[in-house]
């Protein structure tokens, strides 16, 4: 696939992922204008409405993390940036997302201290709190 279907594939793709994420989130996500171009207006990747990440979205069969990582970070701006990949023929809710570690982080410190376990540096936390306790 090569020139107009290749973008016209990014396109649709791209309008899938941000009608799933509204049907989903209720968030206003929609395509960016001319996103697969690839012109990006400062700090916006492919999609709009997603507050503090940045998608870069690609539908590809075979994806090129790294390059497509480095495009989503040099789009972010202050936003987390994100690549979210689906293959040829695959459902848009089986897309894999890519994030870096270090923003990764962010995500899970944010789920566990919805369930109420504590995080923080090594040593701050008891790893075992029968110990701790026991040694008191």
């Amino acid at each position: 696939m090569k020139g107009r279907a290749c973008k016209a594939k990014g396109d649709k793709y791209e309008r899938e992922l941000a009608a799933y994420l509204h049907e989903r989130l209720g968030i206003q996500a929609r395509r960016a204008p001319l996103s697969g171009g690839g012109f990006h207006a400062p700090a916006s990747g492919d999609l709009t409405g997603t507050p503090l990440i940045s998608i870069e979205a690609k539908a590809v069969q075979a994806l090129n993390v790294r390059e497509a990582m480095a495009q989503s970070v040099r789009n972010a701006g202050a936003d987390i940036p994100l690549v979210i990949n689906r293959r040829n023929r695959e459902p848009t809710e089986h897309s894999l997302v890519t994030i870096r570690l270090c923003d990764f982080l962010q995500f899970y410190e944010a789920l566990l201290s919805c369930h109420g376990t504590p995080t923080g540096p090594t040593g701050t936390t008891p790893t075992n709190p029968e110990q701790d306790t026991a040694s008191t």
